[in-house]
């Protein structure tokens, strides 16, 4: 069977890369950052026992960037998820939001697979 937090991200990812074929990257942006937020929030919940795996994914992204037992790699990814549009609209780095969500997802929800391999990640 599927597990619901993966399919849900899964689609919210899907939904992201419509958006960016319709031309649509501030919305390709927030979906991929919604993603992201949602495997950290299970990540903090099932790892570090956090209350509230639903809160806000900039609240999540935020928390993942202080982590420093976490790679560098997932840091530097979530601080770019989190930094602000410049006044030309433009992110002031080149690097893809997508992939950024999609290297968090996927590490994070392999981490709470290794820490219960029968389980899988809540949702």
């Amino acid at each position: 069977m599927t597990d619901p937090l993966r399919s849900r991200i899964e689609a919210e990812l899907a939904y992201a890369a419509l958006a960016r074929a319709h031309g649509k990257e501030g919305r390709a942006r927030v979906c991929a950052r919604r993603a992201a937020g949602w495997a950290v929030g299970a990540y903090r919940n099932r790892v570090h026992g956090a209350a509230d795996p639903e809160r806000a994914a900039l609240s999540h992204l935020r928390w993942l960037r202080s982590q420093a037992d976490l790679p560098q790699t997932l840091q530097q990814a979530a601080s770019r998820l989190t930094d602000q549009v410049g006044e030309d609209h433009r992110l002031p780095q080149v690097e893809d939001p997508l992939q950024d969500a999609r290297s968090i997802v996927e590490a994070l929800l392999g981490l709470i697979e290794a820490e219960n391999p029968d389980q899988g990640p809540a949702g």
